[in-house]
């Protein structure tokens, strides 16, 4: 299946998420080429930005699977990767 690469936004607005959101991303962290993590705490939210890069499937899995969890919102934009 062809590679893709992408950028994946998680919007945390419930801290008691953030264990199990580790948890999702360290499974996953043959895909990450790079995460960014931005505490917004005046408006109660954090803000995780990921570079990715693997199958739709596999990306898939790890959206999936975060967008599940109580309180977190997943968005992502993904590109066919030219190499």
């Amino acid at each position: 299946m062809e590679k893709r690469i992408g950028g994946v936004i998680l919007l945390i607005e419930n801290k008691d998420s953030v264990a199990e959101l580790n948890n999702v991303i360290a499974q996953n962290s043959h895909l990450i080429i790079a995460r960014q993590g931005i505490p917004l705490n005046e408006k109660g939210i954090s803000v995780i930005s990921l570079v990715v890069e693997g199958t739709t499937d596999e990306i898939s899995v790890l959206t999936g699977k975060a967008g599940r969890l109580n309180g977190v919102q997943v968005k992502s934009v993904l590109v066919k990767n030219k190499n």
